[in-house]
């Protein structure tokens, strides 16, 4: 059976080996730290189960050191309060993962790709586990990094094992889309949460000059990573990249309990877009930005859109006489907006993620595809 220093040692020559550690300082943060100090049990998901069912998998047990040097996203909590010690021997239980251990080759190219160096005030949003906090200690140094952690279960949990590992960075308890609350002044910021668009305090900490990397996210669940540069207080610009990160919402920004959906009558027309269109990554990205307070259920030609603001509905089916019909009923008409979005980015060659940009302001933060004045979309702020 391999020890944790060859598994770790192994994980860092794959991530090497594919691409995903290019600096060498960071190649050494994941040599050095070990991450199962960071997720002495996690859920694994039972393959097949509807809705999914979790397993908790403890430390000792076979294959738990296994998963933690695999390179995946590890589930710690379920519904905001559930870890692998709640439940008994080995039922599967379900919920809705709340908290998690992401992968170490997300973590490590998102570090990398924020451009942070010894020196660099860093505030980084969501301590987790305390994985990305010990990597970025070990990087960076404990003086010059503080996390914030919404959790106060999940935050003391993190703290133990930041400290069992042998770093000590400033950390802090409480709502992260509030920055720091002793207002420290930043040259970079790093969330490990996604948001539905950027907190304006986090606009305000990082130095003019300075760069935030952010999950942009929504109740549709689509996700795109953007990094930008702040241009001045409550001002920044930037462009979103072609990797993917997908990161549990922050909590304040998360979708409120729904109500059991109804379908209801309402007016029937035809669509010249391929509803399966929303099952691509971009393009599920793109029916967001045109529909942000609507969910998305269903696949291919039938897909269902909801807004949850005003109860207005959008369901596709397949035509009998070929293409495809779209039922809309209430005050905002979504699919005629997610069709006017799509076909603007078909026009566009469809790009990925990274032909979008994004320009925020106090007034208003707008996510443009290709140039900024091209055609885009308000983040509802």
């Amino acid at each position: 059976m391999s020890t944790p220093a060859e598994l770790r040692t192994a994980l860092a020559d794959r991530l090497t080996g594919n691409g995903v550690l290019t600096d060498c300082e960071w190649e050494s943060a994941a040599r050095a730290v070990p991450r199962e100090l960071f997720v002495g049990a996690y859920f694994a998901p039972v393959a097949g189960s509807v809705p999914t069912g979790y397993r908790p998998v403890r430390e000792g047990e076979l294959g738990w050191l296994e998963g933690i040097y695999d390179d995946r996203t590890l589930v710690t909590q379920l519904d905001g309060r559930i870890g692998p010690e709640d439940v008994a021997g080995q039922a599967a239980v379900t919920g809705v993962p709340s908290s998690s251990s992401t992968l170490p080759s997300v973590v490590l190219r998102m570090w990398q790709q924020l451009g942070a160096e010894a020196g660099h005030r860093v505030l980084e949003i969501g301590t987790g586990t305390g994985y990305s906090t010990a990597l970025g200690a070990h990087r960076l140094g404990d003086t010059d990094l503080t996390s914030v952690e919404y959790d106060p279960a999940v935050g003391a949990a993190a703290a133990a094992a930041i400290k069992a590992a042998g770093f000590s960075p400033r950390l802090i308890v409480g709502d992260g889309l509030r920055g720091d609350p002793d207002r420290g002044r930043y040259d970079r910021l790093i969330a490990t949460c996604s948001v539905r668009y950027l907190p304006l305090p986090w606009l305000h900490q990082v130095e003019p000059g300075g760069r935030i990397l952010a999950t942009l996210s929504g109740w549709g669940y689509a996700n795109a990573l953007a990094l930008l540069d702040v241009t001045g207080p409550g001002e920044a610009t930037g462009r979103f990249l072609a990797d993917q990160a997908s990161f549990m919402i922050a909590r304040p920004h998360d979708r409120p309990p729904r109500p059991t959906l109804d379908l209801l009558p309402g007016d029937e027309s035809p669509t010249l877009i391929d509803p399966a269109t929303l099952d691509d990554r971009t393009g599920g990205w793109v029916a967001q930005l045109a529909a942000p307070a609507a969910i998305r259920t269903g696949a291919g030609a039938q897909q269902i859109l909801w807004d949850l603001s005003t109860g207005s509905q959008a369901r596709t089916a397949p035509d009998p006489g070929g293409g495809w019909t779209v039922t809309q009923r209430g005050p905002v008409r979504l699919w005629d907006r997610v069709e006017r979005a799509l076909q603007h980015w078909q026009a566009a060659g469809a790009p990925r993620e990274d032909g979008f940009g994004i320009t925020v302001s106090p007034a208003a933060q707008r996510v443009w595809l290709g140039t900024e004045d091209g055609p885009g979309w308000d983040l509802p702020i």
